[in-house]
């Protein structure tokens, strides 16, 4: 029984509505390697797939979790049920490098013409 308390069973919940999981980890395991195992489980077919962990940001009981905290030291922000599953939000921010790309391209394609007839 001990075990089982040892662990959480948590589900990732990503933008569109879809999820990964649930998977079962580790009350030890750090906010870093849940990012890390969503890394390794992001569905193919998705289009915005983060590419580190930096890109991804997690939610729970609407904190943002740090890489460096525990689930266990999370828990108080944790909204899960004994012997439920835990649900987080899954945010992935984009690299510097395309926001920069999209500001340079936007006052491209909002140029404005005026013809005086």
């Amino acid at each position: 029984m001990a075990g089982v308390q040892d662990c959480l069973e948590i589900k990732f919940r990503l933008i569109d509505g879809s999820d990964i999981g649930p998977k079962s980890f580790p009350v030890a395991a750090s906010v870093a390697s849940l990012k890390e195992s969503i890394l390794s489980q992001w569905p193919k077919e998705k289009d915005n797939a983060p590419r580190t962990v930096k890109d991804v940001k997690l939610i729970s009981g609407g904190k943002i979790l740090e890489n460096n905290k525990t689930v266990g030291e999370c828990r108080s922000s944790l909204c899960d049920v004994p012997g439920g599953i835990t649900t987080m939000h899954v945010v992935v921010s984009q690299p510097p490098q395309e926001k920069e790309m999209k500001v340079k391209s936007d006052p491209k394609q909002q140029k404005c013409v005026c013809v005086i007839l």
